[in-house]
């Protein structure tokens, strides 16, 4: 790994409370997808996939955040971890097979940037590739893809991935900063680096340029030329007076 790519602990202290964080929102979720699912009646298989987008959140706002690879699926992993370790999740540790897939398909966006954009349909394509990815595990553990409401599924997938993944995680990320807690990162960094003024210029020239030698202000300055007795003279003295 180079030095560039390589986490500092800051970062590191950061990644891990964001996993932790997210840890308990994500089991929060559950309890709202219970709720949902209930509220939904017979559609309540679907509920779901309605909220699917929020249980991989952490990852592009791990990325958008510290803007290294791999941060997201590691956040999206020790997340993952602490649902079963310590709020005994009913999915088992299976959920950190969901959480490394959710990861990947989460960070791939950015990463076919190679981390360096991350504007709003970068963030869009992540969501999208989020809920692709999570469709696709989905259907190899459930056999969704014979199933009547396959198309239902994998539309609600992409749609929540996209609004409760990608977007969100861009509006949480962006709200964070404002507060000055991640002046520090790579996101604050970018940030001030944004707002920073243009050098201020006139008539569509630089404040500041060289000037050409002999030239001040614009005007050309007489240069100093050399006589036979060792003394110098301004070139405007040396000339003789004009034809007439």
């Amino acid at each position: 790994m180079s030095a560039r790519a390589r986490l500092t602990t800051s970062e590191l202290v950061l990644l891990a409370v964001l996993a932790v964080v997210f840890g308990f929102l994500y089991w929060a979720l559950v309890q709202a997808w219970a709720a949902l699912q209930l509220a939904m009646g017979p559609f309540g298989d679907l509920a779901q996939h309605v909220l699917i987008g929020g249980w991989m959140v952490a990852a592009p706002l791990a990325t958008y955040i510290v803007r290294k690879p791999g941060v997201g699926v590691v956040v999206e992993l020790v997340a993952a971890f602490v649902e079963v370790a310590f709020l005994a999740s009913p999915v088992g540790p299976m959920l950190l097979v969901v959480g490394l897939v959710q990861g990947v398909g989460a960070e791939a966006a950015f990463a076919l940037t190679r981390y360096r954009r991350y504007g709003w349909g970068v963030f869009a394509l992540s969501g999208v590739l989020a809920g692709l990815a999570s469709t696709a595990l989905g259907t190899v553990r459930f056999g969704w893809l014979g199933q009547d409401w396959f198309a239902w599924r994998l539309g609600l997938q992409v749609l929540s991935g996209l609004v409760l993944c990608g977007l969100l995680a861009r509006v949480l990320g962006d709200a964070l900063a404002r507060t000055g807690v991640l002046d520090n990162t790579a996101l604050g960094r970018a940030r001030r680096a944004s707002a920073a003024p243009a050098p201020v210029r006139v008539d569509g020239a630089p404040a500041a340029t060289a000037e050409a030698p002999g030239v001040v202000g614009g005007a050309r300055e007489p240069v100093p030329v050399p006589l036979p007795d060792g003394t110098t003279a301004r070139a405007d003295e040396t000339a003789g007076p004009g034809p007439s």
